[in-house]
């Protein structure tokens, strides 16, 4: 078993980052966590960087990206830098089959209930009405183009979270948890558990195509359970 944080952003790709490498190290061996996805807004790690500051520290860290679409943000593995056009998400799945890579939907609703002017959702932005139940929800074309929904995003609502959780098992997805961490605050917050061990970015891209995992939540606290059995912590 393995438990990764599939989504924090650090000061060295993520300019709304005030995480250093360090305080990440400091507190993912703390509350126990065994690797990390660094989703980086803009990139900003390469193999030698990434050995040098991670090397020793007992984590797998693998490097990701944040991918603002044309159909909301997408988290993208196997994939380590920007590629022409990859902001339109029909193009981001074509550049991530080249390159062997996955693709989940983060925080697909975000915002989604809220009063408006605050309820500006990046999934619904383009499109009239939207969806009252996750059936509806669950009918939006993103979800035949990515992977899997992150059904657990420490920076959500419960609602939102929930909300994702039922779309997510009426698309078969198995649903994957990240912190979104822009700080040490709320890390390991959700979290993704896998079913074996993970000791390399290829361990990681093969667990994730065999639906290896499940959402948790619950870490940062000391309280692990699985995501959408308890209220989240």
């Amino acid at each position: 078993m393995a438990i990764f944080d599939l989504h924090v952003h650090t000061v060295r790709g993520s300019s709304d980052s005030s995480l250093t490498p360090e305080q990440l190290i400091s507190e993912a061996r703390r509350i126990g966590l065994d690797g990390v996805c660094l989703s980086e807004h803009g990139g900003g790690w390469d193999d030698h960087e990434l050995r040098r500051v991670f090397e020793g520290s007992g984590l797998t860290v693998v490097r990701g990206l944040e991918v603002d679409t044309d159909m909301g943000h997408v988290l993208v593995f196997g994939m380590h830098s920007y590629v022409g056009g990859m902001h339109r998400v029909k193009d981001l799945r074509h550049a991530a089959d080249r390159a062997g890579g996955f693709l989940v939907s983060a925080h697909p609703f975000r915002n989604l209930f809220n009063n408006p002017p605050y309820n500006l959702n990046l999934l619904f932005r383009e499109r009239t009405g939207r969806p009252s139940t996750p059936e509806e929800a669950a009918l939006h074309p993103l979800f035949e183009i990515v992977d899997d929904v992150e059904v657990g995003n420490g920076s959500n609502t419960e609602r939102e979270n929930l909300f994702a959780l039922e779309v997510a098992h009426r698309l078969g997805f198995e649903g994957t948890g990240g912190s979104d961490a822009h700080s040490t605050h709320g890390l390991g917050k959700f979290a993704t558990q896998f079913n074996g061990d993970i000791r390399s970015e290829s361990d990681f891209i093969e667990a994730l195509r065999a639906g290896a995992y499940s959402a948790v939540h619950g870490l940062h606290v000391g309280e692990l359970s699985a995501f959408g059995l308890h209220p989240a912590a």
